[in-house]
């Protein structure tokens, strides 16, 4: 089975995905063709380009094939930057995930690229937003299947956390006994970060709402296990095999570009606040939640892979927080690279806001569910 991109007009210049529902002009210049034949070595035609705004990617037609082909500013990723997840991608095809196979990485100038195979499956939320929900509790049961596959898969790969670098969804500060200390120290290795926290501070509200929340999860850190993981499965990541109608299976993972050494209830947290959570509703006041479809992700994931007592304890204290560390490397893209105050702005409202929503009404009523869902998973097993 192949994916089901459509084609793009020939040198039209796609808009990309924004931080709301708007599309928008893209940061990066699309892929051309020329760059295209020029990095695969022979001609090559652009049959789709991605919406995703951190990058310019394109599926590209070349001697006989489509293949992947994405290009990165240098100060986003250099080759020893992709060479991190490029190995994790590896390990996990060897132990039989379904992932896309590298196919090459090369830097040209103030470019990085690299080119991916397709993978196989239908693309069924290419045009999906961060933040919008799975069609139907079935596609979010088996997103968490393959989730915890994936997880299964991922034992072994020791690699150590991923160097300092923008975009990547680590768990150094909130997964620290002291996140104080730590954002110190993750900061100071990230000069473009630290000239953004000048003008947007986030002490204030990283002791009125992250740390009181924070407390609760301190006393579990030790028993979480490490495990590189994938840290931004969205729906549309997932690649699907539609051959069973309406209980269509994951057939592919893609994009890891935020992949990172972290554990696998932090991972499973992104899961759930990428997909359940309609945060682009945030600025109404009333952020719709897919109770359904969050307790379809955590049976399928438990279905696979049971949760541990202390897994089942963090994952609603490691919810509220799960995006904080990553809307600091967003700060630290949008600051350094993009120059955008109005999406560094963005970017630390994302930090304090996601997590305030969850100390509302019905943020709480959220992690009561899930508090219930995980006693549940635990007390019964796989289901």
């Amino acid at each position: 089975m192949t994916t089901n991109h459509h084609l793009d007009t020939p040198g039209a210049q796609p808009a990309t995905h924004g931080l709301g529902y708007e599309r928008v002009e893209p940061d990066w210049a699309p892929l051309t063709a020329e760059e295209a034949a020029a990095v695969l070595g022979g001609p090559a035609r652009l049959r789709w380009h991605s919406p995703r705004p951190l990058s310019a990617a394109a599926v590209v037609e070349h001697d006989g094939r489509r293949v992947f082909l994405k290009r990165h500013h240098v100060s986003v990723r250099t080759l020893d930057g992709l060479a991190e997840e490029h190995a994790f991608l590896r390990h996990l095809r060897s132990r039989g995930a379904p992932v896309v196979e590298v196919l090459g990485a090369e830097a040209r100038g103030e470019w990085t690229y690299e080119v991916h195979t397709l993978g196989a499956g239908s693309d069924l939320y290419q045009d999906a937003l961060s933040w919008t929900p799975f069609a139907s509790r079935a596609h979010a049961y088996e997103a968490g299947a393959a989730l915890a596959r994936l997880h299964m898969a991922a034992a072994g790969h020791t690699a150590p956390p991923r160097r300092p670098q923008p975009l990547v969804s680590s768990f150094g500060v909130f997964g620290a006994a002291d996140p104080v200390a730590a954002l110190h120290a993750y900061t100071a290795q990230r000069p473009y970060l630290a000239e953004a926290l000048e003008l947007f501070p986030v002490d204030l509200n990283l002791e009125r709402l992250h740390l009181p929340l924070h407390a609760e999860l301190a006393p579990l850190l030790p028993e979480l296990e490490p495990l590189w993981t994938h840290n931004d499965w969205h729906a549309s990541n997932l690649l699907w095999d539609t051959a069973g109608g309406t209980r269509a299976a994951v057939a592919t993972v893609l994009d890891f570009g935020l992949s990172d050494r972290t554990t696998a209830v932090h991972d499973l947290a992104v899961a759930l606040e990428r997909n359940m959570f309609g945060w682009l509703e945030l600025p109404s006041g009333r952020v719709p939640v897919q109770l359904g479809h969050l307790e379809g992700l955590l049976e399928g994931y438990a279905r696979v892979r049971p949760l541990e007592p202390a897994e089942a304890a963090a994952l609603p204290a490691l919810l509220p927080l799960v995006n904080a560390e990553y809307a600091l490397s967003e700060m630290d893209y949008f600051h350094g690279v993009t120059r955008s105050r109005e999406n560094t702005a963005a970017a630390r409202a994302y930090f304090s806001e996601h997590t305030r929503w969850f100390t509302s009404p019905d943020g709480t009523a959220a992690l009561d569910r899930v508090r219930a869902v995980c006693r549940s998973l635990t007390a019964s097993g796989p289901r």
